[in-house]
């Protein structure tokens, strides 16, 4: 479980906070996504989970644990269980894509036998197995991302970060990588919280994640702060179809986001309005 109470980020200099009074639970094994506007904040919210981005104020307890007061060896030990994607991949160009998913498993000095293993284990897991060798220039969009996933779960990290993960991939790419995070939540009970702008992303990967949805694995998708109005999100029809289509509830006309457990479900529900969380409501299915 990870919760965030009252957490916010002012980047010196900066006029408006990047973060408000940021409050949310994300339960174990979830896929959790984050969708909102560029510069709503979801990229600084995503990288203060793992420190990278120190909180002005809050708390961010993970399993009952503040990490925001963590240094050192503590801090290290944390990022040990905590992996992160990026959106423009991030990998070492002078590495092949085996050495580019041991970088972790160096840092913490593992075997190079165990090494070797992991390695092979994990190019086996992202479909990669007859790229062990090449570089990342000679790989397309697509598969360095897979390379990207496979080095954030090369520690055997509890909790997977996607920053924007999907945003520099077209969008059959897209939608291979949402199944792959998808089928890796349902394998390794990850944790996987996903941040994006794009309204197609959260479309793609409610039917991507409908297998893991019905063996009891809960998909939410909320609204960051961020937005002063709707119109440009809800623009199209597009999230009135979304709404149709997966079940999501409006309330006094506005758009609600939430858990969607099918079956045996409790739908958490968070009703954003303006750019302020209102309320959070809950029932049984």
């Amino acid at each position: 479980m990870i919760e965030i109470i009252g957490l916010n980020k002012t980047y010196p200099g900066a006029g408006q906070p990047a973060l408000k009074e940021i409050n949310l639970q994300i339960p174990a094994g979830t896929i959790f996504g984050i969708l909102g506007r560029s510069g709503a904040g979801k990229s600084t919210l995503i990288r203060c989970l793992n420190l990278l981005e120190r909180p002005t104020s809050g708390a961010i307890l993970v399993n009952g644990c503040d990490i925001i007061g963590m240094n050192g060896a503590a801090l290290r030990e944390y990022r040990q269980r905590t992996g992160m994607i990026f959106q423009h991949f991030n990998l070492l160009h002078a590495r092949t894509v085996a050495e580019n998913i041991a970088v972790p498993l160096e840092i913490g000095r593992v075997a190079k036998a165990a090494r070797r293993a992991r390695v092979e284990e994990l190019l086996a897991l992202v479909g990669l197995q007859d790229k062990g060798e090449a570089y990342p220039s000679q790989l397309s969009g697509g598969q360095k991302q897979r390379v990207g996933i496979a080095r954030a779960l090369a520690a055997r990290p509890s909790v997977l970060l996607c920053d924007e993960a999907t945003s520099a991939l077209d969008p059959q790419t897209t939608v291979s990588i949402l199944d792959l995070l998808a089928e890796i939540n349902r394998q390794l009970k990850l944790t996987i919280v996903l941040i994006t702008h794009q309204l197609e992303v959260v479309k793609a990967l409610l039917p991507e994640a409908l297998p893991a949805l019905l063996a009891g694995v809960t998909l939410t998708v909320i609204m960051l702060i961020g937005f002063s109005s709707m119109a440009g999100v809800i623009g199209g029809g597009g999230l009135g179809d979304l709404a149709i289509r997966y079940g999501y509830q409006r309330f006094n006309n506005r758009v609600m986001f939430g858990t969607i457990v099918l079956l045996i479900a409790m739908v958490q529900v968070v009703q954003m309005t303006g750019d302020r969380l209102v309320r959070r409501l809950a029932h049984r299915r």
